[in-house]
């Protein structure tokens, strides 16, 4: 039997406002556990909750960004459940009426498939809950409430995404957008944003739904890939085999590669949601709505656009230069520098630069070599200061934090040669110490023009302009 996957994401993006969404707690990452939770965090009876503004405001921001409605009411609601590091008992979110309702994303297909839009149904604001800790502690577990009443939205999607990939697509898409839009660090690793991915799979052609399982908190794109795709052979090998699947949250175990239940999936009716009787509904207005949308910045798809017309760059490469706003920024600074080069520098910054990155775990903002150290090496490349191999090997040094491309050109005595002369000369040596070569050459072998240029770059180092070194031997070796 052929079956169809079918996936919706919820994800979790903290808001990157200084306070806590109802109180005035800091919202700063890496202190000390239970030193930023407040009476109003912990629920203590005869607090009362205030609405944080500007996490309002970010919504708005998101809901305008992916054209969804903004309600002009929406109301704050009590989740009820039980978790060691909820401590009131019920986490305040939304769920009837939420703050951003029906929007859509465009993802980018791979291998030139182009493009889906994948419904957005709601993202909603809420509170972040408390965290069980479990490492460093023997034999027990311990509760640091420092994230109680931290602002999240919670971005849900329709059912929209038929492959891991396609998932993996959306959520960068989404992670793309908050940090255009700053409402969100997106820093996976300290759990400002991650999602959980709900699967199930169903024969082709069937209309209906299948059973899901939730696969919660996962904070990698690479997981959740792995994860889904783990979770949609263990459904389809157990329905196969005459089994059903269970609606149930799962735990994705990255180590051995697999999901474990958790618990059984609670419906709404089990949250018990109702209106929170310390909260008045939220009303949006329309000047506030205006506002926000004046301060939009241009986005990822507009950039993406606006750099294939104005650079004349393929869709592929404007779609990987801005896919965060920090390169797309980086980028713009080198290209208008050297100007007329925009294939050129974006060469350098998807290619050397993205590549150290990549190698040394660095983020943009870490880089060694910032965009006016990179565009003074690509005018020492075009002005034939240097090649394009012994360009290279400059970067390398000016990663390594040996200075600017002028420095180390000088230093290391890189200077590239460009003495017709001198080539010459070079030339006639090499020819006259390989004379086998250069019979078997213009007998018809043209596959050793290599063997010449290579003997020319060895003997000047890699020094000499191979434009020139081409254009010589090109000459003497027909003459």
């Amino acid at each position: 039997m052929q079956w169809e996957t079918v996936i919706g994401l919820e994800i979790h993006a903290q808001l990157l406002t200084k306070s806590k969404i109802f109180s005035g707690a800091s919202t700063a990452f890496g202190a000390e556990p239970n030193t930023q939770a407040c009476l109003v965090d912990l629920g203590y009876p005869g607090v009362l909750p205030v609405l944080n503004r500007e996490a309002v405001r970010m919504a708005v921001k998101f809901g305008l960004a992916i054209g969804a409605s903004i309600a002009p009411r929406s109301v704050f609601a009590r989740k009820n459940y039980f978790y060691p590091d909820l401590p009131k008992g019920y986490q305040i979110s939304q769920y009837e009426l939420p703050v951003v309702s029906k929007g859509s994303v465009e993802i980018e297909l791979q291998d030139g498939a182009g493009s889906r839009r994948i419904g957005v149904t709601r993202a909603h604001l809420e509170e972040d809950a408390g965290k069980s800790l479990h490492e460093d502690i023997e034999g027990v577990s311990g509760i640091d409430l420092n994230r109680a009443g931290t602002p999240l939205l919670e971005i849900v999607s329709e059912p929209d995404m038929r492959s891991a990939r396609e998932a993996v697509a959306y959520m960068k898409k989404i992670h793309s957008l908050v940090r255009y839009l700053e409402i969100c660090d997106g820093n996976m690793q300290e759990g400002s944003f991650r999602c959980d991915a709900n699967v199930s799979v169903r024969p082709k052609g069937e209309q209906k739904f299948g059973t899901r399982a939730e696969l919660k908190n996962i904070n990698s794109f690479h997981f959740v890939e792995k994860a889904i795709i783990y979770e949609v052979q263990r459904q389809i090998a157990l329905i196969e085999s005459g089994g059903q699947v269970a609606q149930e949250t799962r735990l994705y175990d990255s180590k051995r590669n697999e999901t474990r239940p958790l618990r059984s999936k609670e419906e709404a009716n089990d949250y018990r949601y109702f209106p929170d009787p310390d909260l008045l509904p939220l009303d949006i207005s329309e000047p506030l709505i205006n506002e926000v949308r004046r301060s939009l910045p241009e986005l990822p798809d507009e950039k993406k656009q606006r750099f294939m017309q104005q650079y004349e760059l393929s869709a592929y490469d404007a779609s990987l230069l801005t896919s965060s706003r920090e390169l797309a920024d980086y980028y713009e600074s080198v290209v208008r520098t050297i100007r007329g080069e925009a294939k050129l520098c974006a060469n350098w910054v998807m290619g050397e630069l993205s590549a150290a990155l990549n190698q040394d775990g660095k983020d943009l903002n870490q880089s060694p070599v910032t965009a006016m150290m990179l565009a003074g090496l690509l005018k020492r490349m075009l002005d034939n200061t240097v090649s394009g191999k012994l360009a290279k090997e400059v970067f390398l040094a000016m990663w390594a934090g040996e200075g600017d491309a002028d420095a180390i050109i000088a230093k290391r005595g890189l200077r590239q040669i460009t003495d017709t002369a001198a080539i010459e000369k070079i030339i006639d040596e090499i020819l006259a110490a390989n004379p086998r070569q250069l019979s078997d050459y213009r007998a018809g072998k043209d596959k050793l023009f290599g063997f010449f240029v290579g003997q020319a770059m060895k003997a000047t180092q890699g020094k000499a302009n191979p434009q020139q070194v081409n254009e010589l031997l090109k000459r003497k070796l027909t003459g």
